[in-house]
């Protein structure tokens, strides 16, 4: 199994390569077109903002890219948000993937931001939650959040209930990493490589 890694310098990139060479995965950090069309499955991971993580996208050609894939893609975190038509942070225009708005977390009962830590999931739905257990516990960090719409794929509840994934087609997202989320993280990643 040969799943490239997209490198837009915009993410923890060695625990999702250690994750999923440890399910016995060949992996390629790369942002060359070729790899990325050629993998197998595709990773698409990101870590801080919006606004700048497209336009890094962007100058690599990748916004044009990533929506046209044909193969199984996953996007963590940011990556998941950039799937998104559009981001409130920084006014970021989106992929387009799912047409839906990233939104500001606004915390009702004095919940801190960023939701930062563990927290359950509930709702799944997709091959990618096969043989995982309801209200399993992920862990999440972020500040920004994609409302519960049409291809909410799993939720969680901090502040209200938004999507803790996304899926349409061949795209996949989490919301939180599941390379950092155990055994419960290790599955989502195993069902996501045998899509």
């Amino acid at each position: 199994m040969n799943i490239a890694i997209i490198d837009y310098k915009a993410g923890n990139i060695k625990s999702v390569e250690a994750a999923l060479q440890r399910l016995g995965c060949k992996t390629v950090l790369t942002k060359n077109h070729n790899e990325i069309l050629s993998a197998d499955k595709v990773v698409f991971p990101g870590v801080g903002n919006a606004g700048a993580a497209m336009q890094a996208l962007k100058n690599e050609g990748l916004d044009v890219l990533i929506p046209t894939l044909k193969q199984p893609v996953l996007g963590i975190c940011l990556g998941m948000q950039l799937m998104c038509a559009f981001s409130e942070e920084e006014n970021t225009q989106g992929l387009r993937i799912f047409d839906v708005t990233v939104k500001k977390f606004l915390p009702k009962a004095g919940e801190k931001i960023p939701h930062m830590g563990w927290n359950n999931v509930f709702n799944l739905k997709t091959p990618l939650y096969q043989g995982v257990a309801e209200n399993s516990f992920v862990y999440f960090v972020h500040s920004y959040m994609v409302p519960v719409f049409e291809y909410t794929a799993a939720e969680c509840s901090y502040a209200e209930n938004f999507s803790a994934s996304i899926a349409k087609k061949n795209f996949f997202g989490t919301q939180f990493h599941p390379e950092k989320s155990g055994n419960t993280g290790l599955k989502i990643l195993e069902n996501f490589i045998k899509l």
